[in-house]
């Protein structure tokens, strides 16, 4: 009997109208929260039509050659350690099927800071700072203690182009609608060998605007390998790009902010654009070995090799 007063209690103290105990306190902040997202009602979409949006915007760029302002970030967060540099210029060049070439350029002084192309599953990494031209695959087996090392191409191009959705990938839509949040999200996922279930990637879009709005990408065991998030779309020769992107790479440890300040899409991108040859003079280092031991100096003339 004293259960049942006191449940019944509980409940005239959070019906009562003067917006004074904990329960209308808590359903009054929610209202307010939706309230001031209200005046731009949320789009609806089913998954089908979000896959589509996927394919079709990749599929309408070819190539595309952009200015860019980039911060780089060096450092882990879980390490508490991070060091951004700011203010650094780079041009990116990408040509299907997989060809990219990114150049960074030093803040104020806009030497070369890096430069790096890849066509496929080989790179080369060329840092004039410390004459050091890297060559090896973008697949990356251990993360190098140097983070300058674990910069690929492909990590820019997977988070820079969402490629659509493998044929045979099962996909799964979340509609993640609260107070604070407003956004599907899509994950992809795989059979593996031993008939379970693996997570490839969860894309997201944004429901004020059916916009993509961020990509996780994540290893056999579910780790995040790349976190890429996308604001500021806009048409760049009539096709869709996001002018702001924020890609994070935590197991390598790098990241960087990309801001468009100039883009050209589907205007051509020669050959020669892609070639990048070793310095002379620089040292060549193949990733997973140490750097390759310089050839032998030539005996002074007159005296024979011993």
């Amino acid at each position: 009997m004293h259960i049942r007063r006191a449940a019944a209690a509980l409940l005239l103290f959070c019906l009562i109208p003067l917006g004074l105990s904990s329960c209308s306190i808590r359903r009054n902040r929610i209202i307010h929260r939706l309230a001031g997202r209200s005046a731009q009602p949320l789009l609806t979409a089913d998954k089908t039509a979000l896959i589509e949006v996927i394919a079709r915007e990749y599929n309408a760029v070819r190539d595309f050659s952009a200015t860019v302002d980039m911060t780089p970030a060096l450092g882990s967060a879980e390490k508490n350690k991070i060091t951004e540099y700011k203010d650094v210029r780079g041009y990116i060049l990408f040509r299907k099927p997989a060809e990219i070439r990114i150049i960074g350029l030093f803040p104020v002084v806009r030497s070369k800071a890096f430069d790096m192309v890849s066509g496929g599953a080989d790179f080369k990494l060329y840092i004039p700072s410390k004459n050091r031209f890297i060559v090896g695959k973008n697949e990356i087996e251990k993360p190098s203690p140097n983070k300058l090392e674990n910069l690929r191409p492909e990590h820019f191009l997977e988070a820079l182009l969402v490629r659509p959705i493998a044929p045979g990938d099962k996909v799964l839509m979340e509609n993640f609608t609260d107070e604070d949040n407003a956004f599907y999200i899509l994950h992809e996922v795989r059979e593996n060998g031993g008939g379970q279930l693996a997570l490839l990637r969860t894309i997201w879009f944004n429901r004020l605007n059916l916009t993509m709005s961020r990509q996780l990408v994540f290893d056999d065991q579910g780790n995040i390998l790349t976190d890429a998030r996308y604001d500021k779309w806009q048409p760049y020769d009539n096709v869709p790009f996001p002018q702001h992107i924020e890609i994070n790479r935590p197991r390598d440890e790098y990241g960087v902010v990309i801001d468009v300040v100039k883009m050209d899409i589907n205007k051509g991108v020669t050959d020669d654009k892609f070639v990048l040859t070793q310095p002379e003079g620089s040292t060549l280092q193949v990733v997973g070995q140490g750097p390759l031991a310089a050839p032998p100096a030539a005996p002074p003339p007159g005296k024979k090799k011993t």
